[in-house]
């Protein structure tokens, strides 16, 4: 069965406490069941994981090798600047769609630049919540199964 890891980085934790003008009312335990349903509905398994420590987050990319197919990073202020995050990515080798709950590109300056883009297979950004089911269904189509 295919398997993805869906990878939540820093004040992902505060879903629907955190901003809920810009980020919403969902909590991060309905995202990640959410998308654990969306995972067996599609056919394939749907880990979840979130930290706000950099390290932690590195950790679950290179655990991940072996384990899943394939990684949905949602890495929050670390996608403007962790370069550890970009290269864990790149030394696993392993497809990763990248989203944001807000458009980033339609925020501050500092939020345009990403780390993460290139080394990813494309980024979902300024669906909310929704972005997780796109992020699954690009990532499985991409994988080659089905949605």
């Amino acid at each position: 069965m295919t398997s993805v890891l869906v990878l939540n980085g820093p004040n992902l934790n505060l879903l629907g406490i955190r901003q809920p003008d810009i980020y919403g009312a969902t909590t991060l335990p309905e995202v990640e069941q959410m998308c654990r349903s969306h995972g067996a509905a599609g056919g394939f398994d749907v880990t979840c994981a979130q930290s706000n420590h950099e390290g932690a987050l590195v950790d679950a990319i290179h655990a991940a090798k072996g384990v899943h197919n394939g990684i949905v990073l949602n890495a929050g202020a670390y996608t403007h600047t962790s370069i550890a995050l970009h290269d864990a990515i790149l030394s696993t080798e392993m497809p990763v769609v990248e989203l944001h709950l807000s458009n980033i590109h339609a925020r501050e300056a500092f939020r345009h630049r990403s780390y993460i883009a290139p080394v990813a297979i494309g980024m979902i950004c300024g669906f909310g919540v929704a972005g997780y089911s796109l992020a699954l269904d690009a990532l499985i189509g991409h994988l080659g199964g089905r949605t």
